[in-house]
Parts: structure tokens; C-alpha cells; sequence
């Protein structure tokens, strides 16, 4: 059974199933194991974690640890309860018809990060005249409707995830920071921050940041210098502003001072960079790399909650689930019919009650005729339907992706 308990809690003997925090901020980040000693103890302490799940079925139980099912149930309660009031967004034109031009701002974006960040590796200086349309680019796809461009967000290959990382974290920060009344000079600023925060991962051997294991103590360090390197590169580059200057250093920083490089605190962190920070372990632990599976975007979103108290803005957490939906599109998604169905367009009015197109019959284990549903609709109008869980497409042998670029 997993069970959930504070880390002072913690002895040798416990099975570690899961650290309360995002990956990238503790040499754990790729793996499960047994706490063997006073070593491993102190290294999770140093991170900041706050509380872990056990599983008690490998190591040591404690009696008094709330099971897993329960802590789940009581974070859906309290998300649900904090995005009751609804969104009133406009879009100004549906998925479908953004979707192709959503492909072409995509594929574009990744090509031109990809020169960039190639250029940082062979000692090259950053030009502003390579990123600024890629973040117009980005932009006026977002402004046209978001959840076209986020809806691919989710399509990445292991190699070549350091690169559409970027495409990604710089699209929900322009939708993130849309979504909060930003315009201007201010959300094309956000946009570069984003498309260039890992700049400095150039310089971290492909060896250590691709490594499928553990990382060792010496390993992390260099992992934790990606942000000051990136800082360094873009004080080379004519024409930054502070903003992306700041997003790139701080985007790992935490709420409780448990982040790098500088141990910020609060409200010494500023909003841009505690905005890089939600969007940027967003999409990191739902992506697929060499050491982790992804998560479901709603299960993500779920674990970011439960860890947002003592390492993310809760406000601005809270501003970001309503941005991207409680089921963002592109997420495959269990209907209680025992369909399965991609998210294609939010309903802002219940965040609950998606769009889907259906595609998939769980109770069959085969394909069916696609058909769109509104989950807010009646039964008999496109609707009559509920969402009971959020699916990885390996468990079912399923691609969503294509049903979602059919849009």
C-alpha cells in the first residue's frame, strides 16, 4: 500500500516511492528505492522535501501515514473547490481551424531552438532576431486560440526533448501569462524567458543530462549550474531585457528556499520567474524521458498542487489549472461509457466538461468511429457522458495524438 508521510517521519528500511517535489530539484529525481542510511536521509532533507510516499509492500510501514486514496480524494476536493468560479476568456476562432497553422508555428519553433541552443554548444552568441518570431509566432497562435498550440505541447521525442522542452514552456508562458491580463512588451518578454531558460543545458555533458539512473552528488551540481550558465550566456546577447534574465537564473527556484542557484525566498522571487517555475516542471514530469514516464497532464496537475504549498505560488498555480483546464487538451481521458476520448477544447464555464473526440472502446479494446462530445451537453445533444480518470495512451495501446491533429 502507498501511504503518505512527513520526512521526519522517515528510517532505514522505508521503500521511497515517490519525493513530494518535482524531479529536477533533488538527485532522486529517476528512480524508487529503499532509504539505506543517514546519507540518502540528508540529501532529501537538504532538498526541501517535506513529505513522501512509502510503499509499504517493499519496506517498513508507519501505522499512523495516510493512504494514498485518501490524500488524492482530499487534493481533488480542494482543486475542484479553487476553480469554481469561471473563466471568461473568448476565443476567437475554434481549435480546428487553428490546428494546421498550430503545426507549422510548432515545427517552425522547434528548428529555430534547435539552431540556437546547437549554436550555444559550439561557443556562438544568442541573437534576439532569431527568437523574436518564433515568440510572435507563438503568440499570435495562442491569441487566435490556445489550446491548439498547447494541444501539441505534448508531442515529444526523448532526443530532441531539451528543444521542444523550450517550445513548449515558451507557449504556456505566453498562454499563462494571456490568461492573466499580460499584453504587450511584457508577454513577448515572458515568451523569450521561456523559449530560452534552459539555454544553459548546453553546457552540461549529454552524458550526465541524459543519464537513465541516479544522479550522484557531483552529477547534481552540474545540473544545478544550468540556470547561472544560462544567465551567463544571455548577458552576452544584445538586447535582453531583465525579464528573460530573470526567468532563465530563477526558474528553479522555490517558495521555501529549497531551489538553486541562489535559495530565494518568497517574495524574493518575482512573479515572471515563479510563473517559469510552474510552467517549467509542468511540462518536464508529463513528458516521456530515457529515466521517467510522463504523467497524465491531470494527474501533473494534481501532484503540483499537493507539493504548491511549500514550492509553487498557489494563487498562480491555481491561475495556470485554469488556464490549461483540469483535463488540458490533448489529454486522453476514461468516459464512464467506457469510451476513451482526446480533450480538444475546454468548456470555460465546468472545467470538468471538455470537449472530446472519442475514438476508443475500453470495453471492445478497439477503435470505434470518431465522434466529437460536449461534455456539457444533455444526453441526446452531444453529451450524457462523464469523465471518470485520465489515461496514459501506452496502458490502452492507443495514439491520441492523431485524433487530436485531426481536429
Amino acid at each position: 500500500m502507498l501511504k503518505k508521510i512527513p520526512v521526519a517521519r522517515l528510517k532505514p528500511g522505508m521503500f521511497i516511492h515517490e519525493l513530494c517535489g518535482d524531479w529536477m530539484s533533488h538527485p532522486f529525481w529517476r528512480a524508487k528505492f529503499k532509504l539505506s542510511g543517514d546519507g540518502d536521509l540528508r540529501r532529501i532533507v537538504e532538498a526541501g522535501i517535506q513529505f513522501v510516499y512509502i510503499d509499504t509492500d517493499r519496506g517498513l510501514d508507519d501505522q499512523d501515514a495516510i493512504p494514498a486514496e485518501a490524500v488524492q480524494a482530499a487534493v481533488e476536493d480542494e482543486i475542484a473547490a479553487a476553480l469554481a468560479v469561471p473563466d471568461d476568456s473568448q476565443l476567437r476562432v475554434s481549435v480546428q481551424e487553428e490546428m494546421a497553422r498550430a503545426r507549422k508555428v510548432h515545427e517552425q519553433a522547434h528548428k529555430v531552438v534547435r539552431s540556437m541552443m546547437s549554436d550555444v554548444r559550439l561557443g556562438k552568441a544568442i541573437s534576439l532576431e532569431d527568437a523574436d518570431p518564433v515568440v510572435e509566432a507563438i503568440t499570435g497562435s495562442v491569441l487566435r486560440n490556445g489550446g491548439a498550440l498547447l494541444g501539441l505541447i505534448g508531442i515529444k521525442n526523448k532526443d530532441d526533448y531539451t528543444f521542444l522542452h523550450s517550445v513548449s514552456v515558451c507557449t504556456l508562458m505566453i498562454a499563462f501569462g494571456r490568461s492573466l491580463g499580460l499584453e504587450g512588451d511584457a508577454l513577448r518578454q515572458g515568451g523569450i524567458g521561456g523559449l530560452l531558460h534552459d539555454i544553459g543545458k548546453m553546457k552540461v555533458p549529454d552524458e550526465v543530462l541524459n543519464k537513465p539512473g541516479r544522479l550522484t552528488d557531483a552529477e547534481f551540481e552540474l545540473i544545478k549550474r544550468h540556470p547561472g550558465d544560462g544567465h551567463a550566456v544571455l548577458l552576452e546577447t544584445p538586447g535582453i531585457g531583465p525579464v528573460p534574465l530573470d526567468i532563465t537564473r530563477h526558474h528553479h527556484e522555490r517558495l521555501d528556499g529549497s531551489g538553486y542557484p541562489d535559495k530565494l525566498k518568497a517574495d524574493d522571487i518575482s512573479t515572471m520567474a515563479r510563473m517559469a517555475a510552474i510552467v517549467d516542471v509542468y511540462d518536464a514530469i508529463t513528458a516521456d524521458r530515457c529515466y521517467h514516464k510522463g504523467m497524465p497532464a491531470a494527474e501533473a496537475l494534481r501532484k503540483m498542487w499537493e507539493w504548491s504549498s511549500a514550492h509553487f505560488d498557489q494563487k498562480l498555480l491555481q491561475a495556470f489549472m485554469r488556464c490549461v483546464g483540469i483535463y488540458p487538451v490533448g489529454s486522453l481521458v476514461r468516459l464512464e461509457s467506457g469510451r476513451l476520448g482526446v480533450v480538444i477544447e475546454q468548456n470555460e464555464s465546468n472545467l470538468l466538461m471538455p470537449r472530446l473526440r472519442v475514438f476508443f472502446s475500453t470495453r471492445s479494446n478497439g477503435y470505434i468511429k470518431p465522434e466529437i462530445v460536449d461534455l456539457s451537453r444533455r444526453l441526446g445533444a452531444g453529451g450524457g457522458d462523464r469523465i471518470v480518470s485520465a489515461e496514459a495512451p501506452d496502458k490502452w495501446g492507443v495514439d491520441p495524438v492523431r485524433f487530436l491533429l485531426a481536429a
